[in-house]
């Protein structure tokens, strides 16, 4: 699903669009642990190419805060609830066209059992799966998946400096599994074409520098894995 679209550029102006000539996805997915900036990056990129998000809201999860204050109470309907909100997004996805716009996601449907694996018990983990299976979950693969990777303690003092009241009891060692378990999951990724970057040495919310980069380097991706890193090590 790639053809020309027409590309925003930074500063908003309708004036100073481009068309791409490379061919560009259509359905773009950003990936990474909490704090690591996927969302920052979605709505950017819907920006830029002047097209709808389909986000995540984990402020709509009334089980959400109880999870990071008792994660062995609190896991099961907050894993739950997102389960289903995703379901919807994705048929948010089907029931459009997708050959018409670009369309930016902040999660992949796939992380759901990644998120559910590192924080449901045994029992816990077989109803979750029960009643994921029974969901006819038909989602549609991405032109290009980015996985937005940086150390736990970068994401730790992000989420702490964000100061989001219901995220302030989480862990290290909470964000620690969630990390190795991403860096897992997308080690033997192979679905769709992947970009991963190098998240801790990038300021994708404030630099258009470094955006701009990541956007040009992202264009023009086709298939396989790549790796970004703005600032490489000498």
């Amino acid at each position: 699903m790639h053809q020309e679209i027409l590309v925003t550029q930074l500063d908003n102006n309708p004036a100073s669009s481009v068309t791409e000539k490379d061919q560009s996805p259509r359905f773009i997915a950003v990936e990474g642990a909490i704090g690591v900036g996927k969302t920052t990056l979605a709505r950017r990129l819907a920006n830029s190419f002047n097209c709808k998000t389909l986000l995540e809201q984990p402020e709509e999860n009334p089980f959400l805060e109880r999870f990071y204050q008792d994660q062995k109470t609190g896991a099961l309907p907050a894993q739950l609830y997102f389960l289903f909100q995703r379901v919807r997004k994705i048929q948010e996805i089907r029931q459009s066209d997708m050959f018409q716009q670009v369309q930016v996601a902040d999660f992949l449907m796939e992380k759901d059992q990644l998120f559910a694996q590192i924080t449901l018990d045994s029992e816990e983990l077989k109803l979750y799966q029960t009643v994921y299976k029974q969901l006819t979950i038909d989602a549609p693969t991405p032109d290009l998946v980015i996985y937005l990777q940086a150390p736990t303690d970068t994401l730790l003092s992000r989420i702490q400096h964000r100061g989001i009241q219901y995220e302030k009891p989480i862990n290290r060692d909470y964000l620690r599994r969630l990390n190795e378990a991403y860096t897992h999951f997308f080690y033997y990724y192979d679905n769709a074409p992947l970009l991963i970057v190098n998240a801790a040495e990038i300021d994708l919310a404030n630099s258009k520098q470094d955006y701009q980069g990541l956007l040009d380097y992202m264009l023009n991706i086709r298939s396989g894995r790549h790796y970004y890193n703005s600032r490489p090590f000498l």
